[in-house]
């Protein structure tokens, strides 16, 4: 069915703002498999490289190809994909395929039954892996042997597959040991039993732990393709799933010594994982972590050559991090970097490094960063010193491999002035950077060098260079330096100097600003002259840089029509006891629930329940199934029963059988107030006095069935 070309045109819109638009994928796919292969294979190709992990997508590229008969293609095609993305589905796909096209070959034989233990090495360890280990034994049971030698060949290699597959945990694992006692039986009953129970006992620790297995895989969307981070609460909580089914794993749940099964089995739910969370970098990550700790495990039981295989597996998963869709996450690339360093490999951390630097379109100043402190560590000063000067010619770079530097040539050669020519070189470039001149300024005041450090606040404050917003945590940091080395005069002296650029900014205005701007002189860390209820008067906000402590903050007065400033991510003072909070004791709890009656009220998910009241005496009623109609006008029934008046008392029948004649006097004296809207009056149902019983001030109503059959009787 073809496709509206307009949706298609929106599709490739939408995938231009942004490629992981998975709706918008589905679309496409549709269109392309209505197409040729050769014209959909742009559109195919796309799609594998935006999701290179979603099993579903190469397995509807792989079948088109084979319905084009392109087998040449298709093997290319496995070969991408095969190795590195573990769906299921893709593999039997993979199966299928060899199982038609090399029926025809000599070695047809022997290509099936390494394409199965292909399979099932990759595979086997899959909760949905039982059809691979079926198939794999009923096309070991079709092969024909001749001569008593093969035939044993054959039975050896069936019992060998079904001796894997028993103990290895799945879905229907009870149907495989069936079968298993049968094939034995009916080789030789024997040893049947033996064999048997020899295996009877992993057979039903395995069955064990599969019931394990699929509860904590149970919720896992195998087949959803991975995408960046959104934050939604559906991937939040496939993220706690899959997290969940690792531990498990990592739990050794089959409780077996050997630590090589327990990490290949660790290792096969990380590589699951990451087909749907491979733009999560912390999976990646532990993923490696994991290896190291094996290795490092196997080392100390002796096992170097594990140990060393492990070792190999975790970089070449570092390496498949960095060069996939996370290739500019530098998270990976310095852990991969600690990783080969600790191993001694420098020349390819130097390399690791610089592949960073190669990639377009990213800021490569904490990369510098880490590579210069990477050259110190292993071959010292000088070393560091070169990527310094490639920082400094890379027009990407930042301020930061300028603090750095200065800071690493002070600590590590103990070299001031090489520090000091540094950052005056930084100042020269970044001298509009309040964060770069705050770092200076640190340094200097580490060093206690007053003078210069008195030069420079006047130096980088009358230039103008820096904004008044963007220059205040550096005339507060200037008040502080003269609270703690000048006398009195030269604080006031900057405390006024300041106050103008607060009231340049338009931050400290208003009939307060004076004693806000005064508090400042007095306060020492978290220590304020001020109350918080005082301060929270005046509407004071702490312009320093926060401490460990909460502070307070200027919030605008009433004289003020400034918004409260939030600069450096500082929050206005609140008052937690003051706080609005709901009434929890009004809340209405939500209910989930899928069958509907007639006349609730219906929301996305769940009903609100009935209050108190109304939930008895709708458990009382009988359901609304029983009723078909007549259907009461509710809102006239229920307007009768505001303007009716029953009487106070009320008495009992007296009589054992049928209705006492008290009734009729109960209705008669009842009384209907008269409709004030409609100025019409009702004619009264009720008598003057309640208390006689006489009733012949009743008219007669003029068709009374009732009187009309006495006369005739009488007649």
């Amino acid at each position: 069915m073809a496709i509206n070309p307009d949706r298609i045109i929106a599709a490739h819109s939408k995938l231009a703002e942004d490629p992981h638009d998975v709706d918008s994928w589905l679309l496409l796919i549709k269109h392309a498999q209505c197409r040729s292969v050769d014209e959909a294979r742009e559109t195919y190709e796309q799609l594998v490289q935006t999701f290179p992990t979603c099993g579903r997508y190469w397995k509807t590229y792989i079948e088109q190809e084979i319905r084009a008969r392109n087998y040449e293609r298709v093997e290319k095609l496995f070969q991408r994909c095969l190795i590195r993305v573990l769906s299921i589905d893709l593999w039997k796909t993979y199966l299928l395929y060899v199982k038609e096209t090399k029926a025809s070959l000599p070695t047809y034989k022997e290509k099936m039954a390494q394409a199965y233990d292909f399979a099932l090495d990759k595979m086997g360890l899959d909760i949905q892996s039982h059809t691979l280990w079926s198939d794999y034994i009923k096309f070991l049971k079709g092969v024909e042997a001749i001569g008593s030698f093969a035939e044993n060949q054959k039975i050896a290699a069936i019992r060998k597959v079904y001796q894997r597959a028993v103990i290895n945990p799945m879905m229907n694992i009870e149907s495989l040991w069936k079968e298993y006692v049968t094939f034995e039986q009916s080789i030789n009953p024997m040893i049947a039993e033996k064999l048997t129970q020899e295996r009877s006992r992993d057979y039903m620790n395995a069955r064990r732990v599969a019931k394990e297995y699929e509860a904590v895989t149970r919720g896992l969307n195998k087949t959803h393709p991975s995408v960046p981070p959104t934050g939604t609460q559906e991937e939040h909580k496939q993220v706690e799933l899959w997290h969940s089914y690792i531990n498990w794993e990592k739990s050794n749940p089959l409780k077996v010594e050997d630590p090589a099964l327990i990490a290949k089995r660790v290792m096969f739910a990380y590589e699951q994982s990451l087909l749907c969370l491979g733009h999560h970098p912390d999976i990646w990550y532990e993923a490696a972590t994991f290896l190291q700790e094996s290795s490092k495990t196997l080392q100390e039981k002796g096992d170097v050559d594990s140990s060393k295989l492990f070792l190999e597996q975790a970089s070449q998963l570092f390496e498949r991090a960095v060069t996939g869709v996370l290739n500019k996450c530098t998270l990976l690339y310095f852990t991969y970097a600690d990783f080969e360093e600790q191993n001694m490999k420098f020349e390819k951390v130097h390399k690791i490094y610089q592949d960073f630097l190669d990639v377009p379109n990213i800021d490569p100043t904490l990369c510098y960063v880490q590579y210069m402190k990477f050259c110190r560590r292993a071959e010292g000063i000088k070393s560091a010193r070169n990527v310094f000067k490639k920082a400094r010619e890379d027009e990407r770079s930042n301020f930061h491999v300028y603090v750095s530097a200065a800071l690493m040539e002070y600590y590590s050669s103990k070299d001031k002035n090489v520090a000091f020519r540094i950052f005056d070189l930084g100042l020269r470039k970044f001298g509009s950077s309040s964060e770069f001149i705050l770092a200076y300024l640190d340094y200097l005041s580490h060093l206690n060098e007053d003078n210069n450090t008195r030069v420079l606040f006047e130096r980088v404050l009358t230039q103008g260079t820096l904004e008044p917003k963007d220059s205040m945590e550096v005339w507060n940091k200037f008040l502080e330096f003269e609270s703690n080395i000048g006398d009195l005069a030269s604080v006031v002296k900057v405390e006024k100097r300041r106050a103008g650029i607060l009231e340049e900014a338009g931050i400290a205005v208003g009939e307060n600003k004076h004693t806000i701007q005064v508090i400042d002189r007095y306060k020492f860390m978290s220590l304020l002259p001020l109350t918080a209820e005082e301060l929270k008067s005046i509407g004071y906000q702490s312009l320093s840089i926060p401490t460990t402590t909460t502070r307070t903050g200027l919030m605008p007065t009433k004289a003020s029509n400034s918004v409260t400033p939030t600069t450096n991510g500082h929050s206005n003072y609140l008052d937690p006891d003051h706080i609005p909070r709901p009434d929890f004791s009004q809340m209405v709890p939500f209910k989930p629930k899928v069958n509907w009656r007639p006349g609730e009220f219906m929301l996305p998910g769940g009903a609100f329940p009935l209050p108190p009241a109304a939930q008895e005496l709708v458990q009382v009623l009988p359901p609304p199934t029983n009723y078909t109609g007549p259907h009461v006008i509710v809102e006239k029934l229920c307007d009768i029963f505001d303007k009716i008046r029953l009487p106070d008392t009320f008495q009992a029948s007296s009589n054992g059988e049928g209705q006492s004649t008290k009734l009729f006097d109960l209705a008669k004296s009842v009384h209907w107030i008269v409709d004030q809207e409609s100025g019409k009056k009702r004619k009264s149902m009720g008598r003057g006095d309640d208390d006689s019983d006489d009733d012949s001030n009743i008219s007669a109503p003029t068709n009374d069935i009732y009187r009309k059959r006495q006369q005739k009787k009488i007649k």
